[in-house]
């Protein structure tokens, strides 16, 4: 064995023989079928799942998320952040952020957004009238910042993320903090993702991983979510902020290169 041989053919060459072992001839034929068609049972699984949250009237989870970034050098670097969701439709949701960058909590009650920099003691709110999706792009188009795991809140899962999609695969099942799930991967023109669903009558995700494919160096987006409670009993008041002693409220959302709210104008 060559002893130059670079980690990332090591990890290609021993990840490309589990496949073979696991799959047998039928991972070579998977990888052309992703390359050029949508797979009807991974469309199945995806549409199901986005039913049945489509359905739920409110759910909680707990989550972690890593985003990676690629510095000048070529280095990536990857940001951990933990929290958890409390949503009820059509639109209220409460969202804890916290991670060594940043530490936010996000309020909708179905007429008011307020977003809270803990570690700055600073909030803004903006008026907005509309369901869990549109408090989900108003965010995105003033801020920049997403929610956390926003595209799995929408009413309709599938519409969202099979925007441009070109191909898939279903791969099977395996396992997601030792619950079985379905293994979705997609491609779409400017991002690949993948999706883990778990297996039987609560088709809730487990895993979502994002992956930027045209940006140097490729760097992905995972959310991983557990706990989940499909029915949780949730006081009105969750979803209203108040705001704590010496709290600054700002005019605007704007944050710093570490996403913590900064003042606006």
């Amino acid at each position: 064995m060559r002893r130059n041989r670079s980690a990332s053919q090591i990890v290609g060459f021993v990840a490309a023989g589990a496949l073979t072992l696991v799959l047998g001839s039928s991972a070579d034929g998977a990888q052309d079928q992703a390359e050029s068609q949508l797979d009807p049972q991974a469309d199945r699984t995806l549409k199901a799942m986005s039913d049945y949250m489509g359905r739920l009237q409110a759910f909680s989870a707990d989550y972690d998320t890593d985003i990676e970034y690629v510095m000048r050098t070529g280095e990536k670097i990857q940001l951990s952040a933990a929290g958890n969701m409390e949503l009820r439709r059509p639109g209220s949701f409460h969202i804890v952020r916290r991670g060594g960058l940043a530490d936010l909590e996000m309020f909708y009650n179905g007429s008011k957004f307020t977003l809270y920099g803990r570690g700055a003691n600073r909030y803004a709110d903006k008026a907005v009238t509309g369901n869990i999706d549109q408090a989900v792009e108003l965010l995105r188009a003033e801020s920049g910042l997403d929610l956390a795991g926003g595209d799995l809140m929408s009413a309709n899962v599938y519409a969202g993320l099979m925007n441009d999609v070109e191909s898939s695969i279903y791969w099977g099942t395996t396992f997601v903090r030792g619950i079985e799930a379905h293994y979705l991967t997609f491609r779409a023109r400017n991002v690949d993702w993948q999706i883990w669903i778990q297996v039987g009558d609560r088709p809730v995700p487990l895993k979502y991983v994002i992956t930027s494919k045209w940006v140097a160096a490729a760097p992905h987006y995972s959310i991983s979510l557990w706990n989940w409670n499909t029915n949780p009993t949730l006081a009105a008041n969750r979803f209203e902020f108040t705001p704590p002693a010496g709290a600054t409220r700002i005019e605007t959302l704007q944050f710093d290169d570490n996403q913590e709210l900064v003042a606006g104008r």
